[in-house]
């Protein structure tokens, strides 16, 4: 009668932890989430965002597979972007403020629809392992839980270091007590694990902050864009904005005096640390030649006086951090909440996993998020909801669920982690995407909801709108590839925008392939299209958005799917365990000892890791001929 069996446990509720409860739930299965503290669900650790370059593509993907980062950060946010509007649309990234209470408050509410999902509150001090099996957790009050599935999204938790200066508070976060156990039985299980650091800035008042010798940047305004494609209506939140400053030579002279007293700098971290992310003293040694470094004052919620100084991560001793914040003249009487500091932790290799996020050693354990060696609540979002799906197929004995390169930054992220490994915290750009003409901002329900609808994610809502937009966006294309537009329509149009008028009437479709016009031009000249448009009842902007955008970059997108396919003809090659790696003579010696050490999937898999070059493969591919 005591004996509490679930079908999937997931061990912590931060971005990883939640997206992966939710969809193993959504998904049938009886789940149990462990968190160490209920009122700290989903917290904002670091700065209060979502999104950005390539992260919001993730929230969107997220979304579209029926996860609920994108549709909380949306009833969430007090400020909304989209980046990267002068490039094109392969480089859109929307990205979001967030009130950190409201994100919280939304999560712990969304949890708690869920039936099958149940919440305890307590740390786990090790995993029940039988036959290099997990098959469930004991926790710190002795507590045993039993499940077919564990997945492990512990975060900056295991074997916490938070570092001010040169004091030393074990944690995984600030007033929050680091966890112990986990770390110790995986590695004596065989588990490859290291140290990685991370960082957050001093939290300030900003009654303190003389905001007229700030830059203020606004959010977009009247922007139909959102994270999720099922939020409908304008956010009811008070909408807020960030503000610009930058840091000068008294302040690095500040900063660089104390270099002795920086945990990075006197030996007292050894741990890898973000090269996409540093510390305000390691941009003052590494870019000494800089005079100034761009700061943001970032609102942390509608009804609060406390900003997040991003661009000024430090681990630097209190008083140094105050001293050299005063220098500049917007916070020359700044006050600080809490200073900044850095954190170690233990990670674990990710080149350990399948492509399922599913541990090769120990069958029924996931890993998802920063025990992988991330950075970021989106990629931790991204990872969670993969490992939940997959936790949920294991334990009700479903086939796996991989995302490809070619269909998700989420594709990309976890094939980068589990081919290459981590040499530092992993963080999404878009540059690491091979194929982001496809893999854009926009078109993540296009891609991802026909997968959400066959797990069973997916809302009746969300089928809805999906069914419709898609079926509204090849509508428009139809009429676009027949309506004929003449010359004396449209030569005003095109004199005004700086194109060559028209000798003969051609079809909408191709008109719109002019650069300097877009549909909202001639939706004006144009009134059978406009009464045509006029139908579409909602989503109308996203539509037209999609249309335009697949019209115009055509011949990119065909260019790309090109690509892709035949990158997928690589994947379709397996490997499995089928060769012994090591016997191998024909290899190169890095070559034998990577592929032994990673065990690829595919050839597609096998090409990507760094040591296994092009000759390597024409060997396996000559093999398995054979």
């Amino acid at each position: 009668m005591n004996r509490e069996e679930y079908d999937v446990i997931v061990v912590g509720a931060g971005h990883a932890g939640c997206e992966a409860a939710a969809a193993a739930a959504a998904m049938g299965s009886r789940v149990l989430l462990i968190t160490l503290d209920m009122n700290k669900i989903a917290q904002l650790s670091c700065n209060p965002a979502m999104g950005g370059i390539a992260k919001g593509q993730i929230v969107r993907e997220v979304d579209a597979l029926g996860g609920w980062s994108g549709w909380i950060s949306d009833a969430s946010s007090i400020q909304f972007r989209m980046l990267n509007r002068s490039k094109g649309p392969a480089m859109w990234s929307p990205r979001a403020q967030i009130d950190r209470m409201r994100f919280m408050e939304r999560w712990r509410e969304t949890l708690d629809t869920i039936p099958n999902l149940h919440i305890w509150q307590d740390g786990v001090a090790e995993l029940l392992v039988k036959n290099k099996r997990v098959i469930g957790v004991k926790t710190l009050l002795l507590k045993e839980f039993y499940s077919c599935s564990v997945v492990l999204t512990v975060g900056t938790f295991l074997g916490g270091m938070m570092h001010f200066g040169r004091t030393m508070i074990p944690g995984g976060r600030i007033s929050e007590p680091a966890s112990y156990g986990l770390t110790e039985q995986l590695r004596d299980l065989g588990c490859r694990t290291d140290r990685m650091k991370t960082g957050t800035p001093a939290r300030i008042d900003g009654r303190s902050v003389d905001w007229s010798l700030t830059t203020e940047q606004k959010g977009d305004e009247g922007d139909f864009h959102h994270f999720s494609y099922c939020t409908e209506g304008a956010n009811t939140l008070r909408q807020l904005s960030c503000h610009i400053l930058y840091t000068s030579p008294e302040c690095h002279e500040i900063l660089r005096a104390s270099l002795a007293d920086s945990p990075l700098y006197n030996g007292q971290i050894q741990s890898i640390g973000p090269r996409y992310c540093p510390s305000i003293e390691t941009k003052i040694v590494t870019f000494a030649d800089k005079e100034q470094h761009q700061l943001f004052l970032e609102p942390e919620g509608e009804n609060t006086n406390e900003y997040y100084i991003n661009g000024f991560s430090s681990s630097l001793p209190l008083e140094v951090q105050l001293e050299a914040l005063r220098t500049l003249p917007a916070l020359r009487n700044v006050r600080i909440y809490r200073p900044g500091y850095a954190i170690e932790y233990d990670f674990f290799d990710p080149t350990q996993l399948y492509p399922t996020l599913a541990h090769k050693l120990l069958g029924g354990l996931y890993m998802a998020g920063q025990i992988n060696g991330t950075t970021g609540y989106e990629e931790a979002a991204g990872q969670g909801i993969l490992a939940g799906i997959n936790a949920h197929n294991e334990a009700h004995g479903l086939g796996d669920f991989v995302l490809q390169r070619s269909e998700a930054y989420i594709g990309v992220l976890v094939d980068d982690l589990v081919t290459k490994g981590v040499d530092e915290p992993y963080r999404m750009f878009t540059s690491r995407a091979e194929f982001r003409t496809l893999l854009r901002q926009d078109n993540a329900d296009d891609r991802l909801t026909p997968y959400a609808m066959k797990l069973g994610l997916a809302s009746e809502l969300r089928r809805n709108r999906f069914t419709y937009k898609e079926q509204m966006i090849e509508e428009v294309k139809a009429f676009m590839a027949q309506y004929s537009v003449r010359p004396d329509r449209v030569n005003s149009l095109l004199e005004q925008q700086g194109e060559q008028p028209l000798k003969h009437a051609i079809r909408l479709r191709e008109l719109l392939l002019r650069p300097r016009l877009t549909l909202d031009h001639l939706l004006d000249v144009l009134p059978p299209f406009h009464t045509f448009v006029e139908k579409i009842a909602s989503q109308r902007e996203e539509i037209l958005e999609r249309v335009e955008i697949d019209i115009k970059y055509a011949g990119y997108i065909e260019r790309e799917k090109q690509q892709a396919d035949r990158a997928m003809r690589l994947e379709s090659i397996t490997l499995g365990n089928r060769f012994d790696y090591l016997s191998l003579e024909q290899l190169s010696t890095e070559a034998r000892q990577k592929l032994d050490r990673i065990r690829p999937e595919t050839i597609g898999q096998a090409a990507r890791i760094p040591g296994v070059s092009p000759h390597d493969i024409s060997v396996l591919l000559v093999l398995c001929g054979r």
